[in-house]
Formats: C-alpha cells, structure tokens, sequence
C-alpha cells in the first residue's frame, strides 16, 4: 500500500482564494475563469494561477465549449472528500446581512457537489425511507423505481455507472443524512429539472426551492420548516 501526500492536497486547498473557487464549484456547475476571479476576489491572472495548480493537482477539470473553457470539479471522489471536510471545518464568521442570508440559504438548500442537500436534502432522504422507497441498505425498491422513474430518474441508468449507486451522505449543516451516489446526483437533476428548485445565483450552490417544489415535497410528508 502505497503513502499518499495529503499535504499536498493540504496545500492547494487551504489557499483562500483557492478555497473559494473550490466552493463555488461545489454547487455543481462548471465556471469560466472570470467567474472563478470574481468568487475568489482576484484578478484574472491570479486566477488563472490558482487554476493552473488545481488543475495540475487533478481537483479541477477544464470544459471546452467552442473557443471558451469552463471549469469543474473533477469528478465525484473530489466532491465528496471536500464535502467531508467541511464537518471538521469551522464555520466562516458572518460579518454582514448578505453573508448571514447567503448562510441561512445555504443551510435550507444547496447541492452537495451533484445531489440535494441541506434541509430540504435531508426531508426528501427521510421521505423515500418513510415510503419505503429506498431501503435501510440504500437500495431502490420496485415501489421507488416507478415513482422515481415518474419524476424522471433513471434509476437503471445510475445503477450501471462507475461510482456508488446510493449511499447516505452526512450533511454538515443538518448533521443527519442526504441521498449521495449516482442516485443522489440523478435524483437532484430531474428536481431541478422539474422546476422544483432552481439556482439562487451562477455562483453560488444554494437553491430556491419553488411554490411547485414546496408543494410536491410537503404532499409527500417532508418538513421543510426552518430551523
């Protein structure tokens, strides 16, 4: 078994700026570098550095749509190690109202890299246990595949793709679990693309969830209350 060099992972995350980059990024949703500067509040060669060593370090991936390049996180294993850190990493002070709504926002719904997570996150995970969707080994039931597959999930579909088809993920602001894995991240696009949360802001990973979604998701049983 080989050693691996945490301190070098150590070391591209715990540049603020790069740090910043990272989580915006998290939301799901690949970013030019522009985009990127002004999260990290730097300008547009600084960025471009910062970039340059996440990307040599594999935590990013470059996109490329025509004479533009887009920035992601690269892959799922990325996502959920800096997922994981955030349980032992301490919350950022709230100096201003912006920052404490942006916070509360954050906490009620966000994505998780590529699945639902915070409040709302942690309802729907407990709904489909409730009903008997999914099982307490994170299997999908016939019952769940059919009405998942009536929202749109393809269930079969994130069954056959190389990474955990569902597992629970422990959400740092709920501190109980969300649906994480091929599942999750299935799961979390077609609610979106239900119109039953929608992105806040390009930059940001908390969503709104809407009147449809508020709807959908307390017919089915979930709390959805604010703490």
């Amino acid at each position: 078994m080989h050693d691996t060099d945490l301190a070098a992972v150590g070391a591209l995350i715990g540049d603020p700026s790069r740090a910043r980059m990272l989580d915006s990024l998290m939301g799901g949703r690949a970013l030019a570098a522009g985009e990127l500067a002004r999260v990290a509040r730097v300008g547009p060669s600084t960025a471009s550095e910062h970039l340059a060593r996440l990307l040599a370090g594999g935590l990013v991936e470059v996109v490329a749509q025509g004479r533009h390049r887009y920035y992601r996180i690269a892959g799922p294993a990325v996502g959920e190690a800096l997922e994981a850190l955030s349980h032992v990493a301490p919350p950022r002070p709230v100096t201003t109202l912006r920052e404490s709504g942006h916070a509360r926002a954050l906490g009620y719904a966000r994505t998780c890299y590529d699945h639902l997570a915070g409040r709302c996150g942690v309802a729907l995970h407990d709904a489909l246990l409730q009903h008997g969707w999914l099982t307490d080994a994170y299997d999908v039931t016939p019952a769940g595949a059919a009405a998942l597959a009536g929202w749109g999930v393809d269930v079969e579909a994130a069954r056959g793709l190389r990474r955990s088809f569902a597992r629970p993920c422990l959400d740092w602001t709920e501190r109980r679990p969300h649906l994480a894995g091929a599942l999750g991240a299935g799961l979390g696009a077609a609610l979106v693309d239900r119109g039953w949360f929608e992105p806040r802001s390009p930059d940001s990973r908390a969503l709104r969830l809407t009147d449809r979604g508020r709807d959908e998701l307390v017919g089915l049983g979930c709390d959805l209350t604010r703490p």
